[in-house]
């Protein structure tokens, strides 16, 4: 039953977690724990910095330059 809720959770979780840990080259349940520790600590704060960068993963193609910028306005 844990295990199963435990699957629901890692696939319908936005990715926070797992992003960091590929990037920093951590294990992603390590990342998750210290997210625990850290929001019984500090009173919940680091929930509302994971939506945020929830929000920002989700929504990351409209906060990325656009590689074929054009250099001027004549430029087609």
């Amino acid at each position: 039953m844990i295990q199963k809720i435990q699957n629901w959770f890692e696939q319908k979780a936005f990715g926070v977690c797992n992003w960091w840990g590929h990037k920093l080259g951590i294990s992603a349940t390590k990342i998750r724990l210290y997210f625990i520790y850290l929001s019984f600590f500090t009173i919940g704060s680091p929930i509302i910095i994971y939506f945020i960068m929830a929000f920002i993963l989700e929504n990351k193609a409209f906060f990325k330059p656009f590689k074929n910028k054009r250099k001027s306005v004549w430029d087609l």
